[in-house]
């Protein structure tokens, strides 16, 4: 199914943006494809760790600190496990840092600057980003490569399918689901690297926010959560098809 279907089908409260990048030095043209509908930013729930875990790890002295908390930040989307680096090294600085590496600038939330799930973001400057990630890693950055190789650790529940939907089953794949209280959506997230040789790689990234309005789904939605219970289930029953048809229509335009 293409964009045009997909995205005719939504509700016309929901939003809705996928992004692929294809490039790297010796392979085709660089390519780049997007496509939005809905709202032009979308907060990122967990879909940025692996770059927190990046550009934290040379602001704590301490290598084993940092990979006990970034490993499963990456791993298992460890909320505590991120929150402890995004307040240690400070989330300006981390944004700072990935300004500086990837040429993407992202802004602290409003509010309360420690909720790094705030940040709003496009799907284009995530996969901008990502694609800066896995080159470094290509080039030899010890910490780019551990981090892509993390992300080829994230377990099917936390993938939504992104591996199977592309064909890319060695891909490194990180996820990112949520539902505020201020909302009366789901949003789920995905982004999926696949190294082709070289510096050779290929982006893609889906993201949506869509309806999720029965007051009693979103009670029990929100009980599960503060008791740290798993939410995933509602995320692919709400989103899991949307999103895996925006990256497979993503990968058929970028010719992937």
């Amino acid at each position: 199914m293409g964009f045009n279907e997909l995205l005719a089908d939504l509700d016309h409260s929901a939003s809705a943006q996928a992004a692929g990048i294809r490039r790297g030095y010796g392979g085709p043209p660089a390519r780049a494809v997007s496509v939005s509908a809905g709202m032009t930013r979308l907060r990122c729930a967990s879909l940025l760790k692996p770059l927190y875990a990046w550009v934290s790890a040379a602001r704590v002295p301490d290598a084993e600190r940092w990979r006990r908390h970034a490993e499963p930040a990456v791993v298992v989307s460890s909320n505590a496990d991120t929150l402890n680096l995004w307040l240690a090294v400070g989330p300006r600085v981390i944004l700072e840092d990935l300004r500086e590496r990837t040429g993407v600038a992202w802004d602290l939330p409003n509010g309360d600057p420690s909720r790094f799930g705030s940040v709003e973001v496009t799907a284009g400057e995530v996969a901008a980003a990502y694609a800066v990630l896995a080159q470094a890693a290509a080039a030899g950055d010890p910490v780019a490569g551990a981090v892509l190789a993390w992300m080829g650790e994230v377990a099917d529940p936390q993938a939504f399918g992104a591996r199977e939907a592309l064909g890319w089953p060695e891909s490194a794949v990180k996820c990112g689901w949520y539902g505020a209280p201020d909302e009366t959506c789901l949003r789920t997230h995905a982004v999926a690297v696949q190294p082709r040789g070289g510096t050779r790689v290929s982006v893609i990234v889906a993201m949506t926010a869509l309806p999720y309005t029965d007051a009693q789904e979103r009670e029990v939605y929100r009980e599960r959560v503060g008791k740290g219970l798993s939410v995933e289930a509602e995320h692919e029953k709400v989103s899991g098809t949307v999103l895996r048809g925006l990256m497979t229509a993503t990968r058929e335009e970028l010719g992937a």
